[in-house]
């Protein structure tokens, strides 16, 4: 049976709670959800990357990508992502920068969106799920 490893990028903070950024467990890599939050150095407090949709989804996608690098895949070894937002009026926003952000990606990842409460300031939250050959 495969041994089952963090991966967490330099560029991110320690959770809030006892969970791992992502996880490798034989061809699989879990991206836990990941947030707007800049990279930052040890010990530095998160800061979100702005208040706009736009500024904290290209941040949050970004981060996922650094998981997903830091764990050996890219997003064309992701399968499915889920996408949390807390307006529903930022569904048109979020499907246009997605669209543009995974643009060379052959095939896209299945996806679903649900809309939800997030702490303050935070208006977007995007998992992903990577199999890898």
């Amino acid at each position: 049976m495969s041994e089952k490893t963090a991966v967490t990028p330099p560029t991110h903070t320690t959770p809030p709670a006892r969970f791992s950024h992502g996880v490798r467990k034989g061809g699989l890599l879990q991206v836990a959800g990941q947030v707007g939050f800049l990279p930052a150095a040890p010990g530095e407090p998160p800061a979100v990357a702005g208040p706009t949709l736009r500024e904290q989804t290209l941040q949050t996608l970004a981060n996922v990508e650094a998981v997903l690098r830091e764990g050996g895949a890219t997003w064309d070894d992701v399968v499915m992502t889920r996408v949390y937002l807390t307006h529903t009026d930022h569904f048109a926003e979020l499907n246009a920068l997605y669209d543009e952000y995974l643009a060379g990606v052959a095939v896209p990842p299945a996806r679903t969106t649900v809309y939800v409460g997030l702490p303050t300031g935070l208006l977007v939250e995007i998992d992903a799920l990577a199999v890898l050959g």
